[in-house]
């Protein structure tokens, strides 16, 4: 199996909803880390380009850079938890790249301040 990694960071701040009660808005440098995995290398040894993953991923994090997650679609409609956020940017990037068959987004990990991190898998 072969793993790429591909890793952002954007600025922004949030406030969840934890059991009816909205937290404090606050900040953070949410680092984001994709993995896409396959079996196979394309006829250039590679399993998929980089540049297209960090693009889409750019764009993707771009919409939130510097903003209030609760104010940014689609956590304007939903808790903007570190879950969340990583699920979201995990089907984004599955909607925004096509990757070679057989490739796919193996995980999305989200990390929020040192040792706070959550990560969706499909």
């Amino acid at each position: 199996m072969y793993v790429l990694t591909v890793e952002s960071v954007f600025s922004a701040a949030h406030a969840i909803l934890i059991r009816g009660e909205r937290e404090a808005v606050h900040g953070h440098d949410w680092h984001v880390r994709v993995t896409i995995e396959g079996e196979r290398l394309d006829q250039d040894g590679l399993l998929c380009d980089f540049h297209h993953v960090e693009r889409a991923l750019r764009e993707i994090t771009g919409r939130f850079h510097n903003r209030n997650l609760n104010e940014a679609p689609p956590f304007d409609e939903i808790n903007p938890t570190a879950e969340l956020v990583a699920r979201h940017i995990a089907d984004a990037l599955v909607a925004a790249v096509a990757l070679p068959r057989g490739v796919r987004v193996a995980g999305v990990r989200v990390t929020e301040a040192v040792g706070c991190a959550a990560e969706w898998r499909p």
